[in-house]
Formats: structure tokens, C-alpha cells, sequence
């Protein structure tokens, strides 16, 4: 099928776009929304950007030659700097399909939907249905923005004994239970990044890189490598790393021959955006203080509930008050 064709088809599918649609980057997931359709571009805005970008049709051409070079299947890797929305908005069209888990961009006759375009309303936290997680660091987080909203903890030395104790103990709750989730998330994070680049969020970005351990092998075969090499067993008796390092300046034996070296993946924070936090902390609030009416009543009355429960929970009674209650009764 000749290109004209398919540009044709693309724009199409451009054009039914809803108006509040956002696209993302398959692998910066930067946000962009299309701003105009033109004969022969499209035009583009960034979401934290008012610079219009145009998108030229020779360059689309360009990368569907690409993909018929490559069978089929494009590595999106191979895309040069800047070039990340020509791939999004390719995939608007039927027999274009991003694979961002993948990385790739390939032709099929399959009509499939672009996972990278996503209605505004679908985005809106306010629209949605919110249900309480079942996890264990939600209701840790709840009991501990209570306990900090009833101790100042700017001045930890006049907060009583009793109060140090519970923002001790949900402290350590919260840390490990969000630690175990991260961990989760972590894990499904790793087969969504690629190449070290930085996917960004509401709140900071992450991005994808590799940390890299050695240890020891054997220390009768880590001695018996240096002294097929020469070096006297009695230069390295204890098998220390330090000594390790020394002899292996001076040989040539390859550092895989005496240490276990493991490579892993992980993700890292890469940045923090403060200014979004507290502009997401200041919303809430102001959405609490804007509640009126009977709405309002039964919410004062649900946290006084919980205040009554959290008092019985987090309760500090020495060994003595609890003796002397139990010998009154």
C-alpha cells in the first residue's frame, strides 16, 4: 500500500480523537496532546509545554519505510532524539500497534487500539470511584496522619511519652508495609522501563538501571587460579578481597574467574516534585473544608467513631495502671 494511502487513514483516526485525549511518549511517557491536523503535519503541545511542535508526513514516511525494513517489527530504541511522537501518533492508525512493555512498533492487518491514548475524564482523580485498598500500608498511613495531626512533631521533646511511642511504632508499620509495596511495584515497574530513560509521573519520575555485586567463589579454587598463575598460595591465604584485588593488577586472570558476579536490575527515584505534592495536600484539604450539609455531618460523625477506636487501640498504660485497673474490677 502506497504511503499516501496510509497518511490518509492516519489523519483520519487523528481527526476522531476526543478533544480531551492525552497522548504519551512509549518510552519517556512524556504527555502530549494534537493540537491541529494539517495536509501534510500534524501539530502537537507537550502537557508541560506551550511550544507547538509540528510532526512532518516525510518523517512519518521515514519510519514506515523503517518498520518495512525491519519486517514488520521496529525497535523503538532506534528512534532518533525527539522522535518518540511520531510512534504514539503512528499507532492511531488500525495496522500500527506500540508494544511499550516490548518496545517496539510493528504492522499487522490486526486492527488494534493505541495503548498510549487516554481520555482526559480517565484521568481525572475526581471522577473516579474510589474504594479502600487492601493493603496493609493504607491503614497504617490513616492511623498515623491522626497521630500526627494530634502531637506537634516540630517539638518532639514536649510530646508525651505515651504519644512518642504510637508515631514510633505506626512509623516503623508504615515504613515496612510501604517498603513491601514497593517492592511490588518495583517489580512490574522493571519490565515497563527501558533503556535508563526517565518515565515520569504526577509526582517524580524513575527510571531503569543496574547495580552490580561480586563475591568470592570457592576459596580452594580462587587459590588455585592465582597459583596456576604464579602468585604463591601464602599471598593469599585468607582469601580477602583486598588481597584479591592486588594479585588480580597483576595477573592476568579475569575477575569472573574468582569472584560470583550477579547483576540486577532495579529502579531508582529519580526526582521528587515537591510543588505537585503540596498543590495535591492543599486540594484535599480545601476539599474537606469545602464539605457542607448532611454530607458533612456523617463524615464528623465517622471520624469521631474513629477516633473513639484509634484511642482504644493506641492506648499506652504502664504495667502498674494496667495491674491496678485489673485488682479494682
Amino acid at each position: 500500500m502506497a504511503f499516501g494511502t496510509t497518511w490518509n487513514n492516519l489523519l483520519d483516526n487523528i481527526e476522531e480523537l476526543p478533544s480531551d485525549a492525552t497522548l504519551v511518549t512509549p518510552l519517556s511517557r512524556k504527555a502530549f496532546r494534537v493540537t491541529d491536523v494539517q495536509e501534510h503535519r500534524v501539530l502537537i503541545e507537550y502537557r508541560d509545554d506551550d511550544e507547538t511542535i509540528p510532526l512532518q508526513r516525510d518523517q512519518f514516511e521515514t519510519l514506515h519505510r523503517r518498520i518495512q525494513d525491519s519486517r514488520g517489527e521496529f525497535e523503538l530504541d532506534r528512534l532518533p532524539p525527539d522522535a518518540e511522537p511520531y510512534a504514539t501518533v503512528l499507532s492511531l492508525h488500525p495496522r500500527f500497534e506500540v508494544d511499550d512493555r516490548e518496545g517496539t512498533l510493528t504492522e499487522s492487518d490486526q486492527s488494534t487500539g493505541s495503548p498510549l491514548v487516554e481520555a482526559q475524564g480517565d484521568t481525572d482523580d475526581a471522577d473516579e470511584e474510589r474504594e479502600e485498598p487492601d493493603v496493609a500500608v493504607y491503614s497504617d498511613a490513616l492511623l498515623l496522619i491522626d497521630a500526627l495531626e494530634r502531637h506537634d512533631v516540630t517539638t518532639l521533646e514536649d510530646v508525651e511519652t505515651p504519644g512518642l511511642v504510637n508515631l514510633y511504632t505506626l512509623l516503623s508499620d508504615v515504613q515496612r508495609n510501604a517498603n513491601d509495596l514497593r517492592k511490588d511495584i518495583r517489580a512490574v515497574l522493571l519490565d515497563r522501563l527501558h533503556h535508563d530513560q526517565p518515565v515520569s509521573g504526577q509526582f517524580g519520575s524513575v527510571q531503569r538501571t543496574s547495580r552490580r555485586n561480586r563475591s568470592l567463589k570457592d576459596d580452594e579454587l580462587v587459590l588455585n587460579a592465582f597459583e596456576a598463575a604464579g602468585i604463591e598460595r601464602e599471598r593469599l591465604t585468607t582469601v580477602d578481597s583486598s588481597k584479591v584485588d592486588e594479585a588480580l593488577d597483576v595477573t592476568e586472570i579475569s575477575e569472573t574467574d574468582v569472584y560470583e558476579v550477579e547483576e540486577s536490575e532495579y529502579v531508582r527515584k529519580a526526582d521528587v516534585d515537591e510543588d505537585q505534592k503540596e498543590t495535591r495536600l492543599q486540594g484535599l484539604k480545601d476539599q474537606l473544608a469545602a464539605t457542607e450539609g448532611e454530607e458533612a455531618d456523617e463524615l464528623r460523625e465517622e471520624i469521631e467513631e474513629l477516633e473513639e477506636r484509634i484511642d482504644e487501640l493506641t492506648e499506652f498504660r504502664t504495667g502498674r495502671s494496667f495491674h491496678e485497673s485489673a485488682s479494682g474490677g
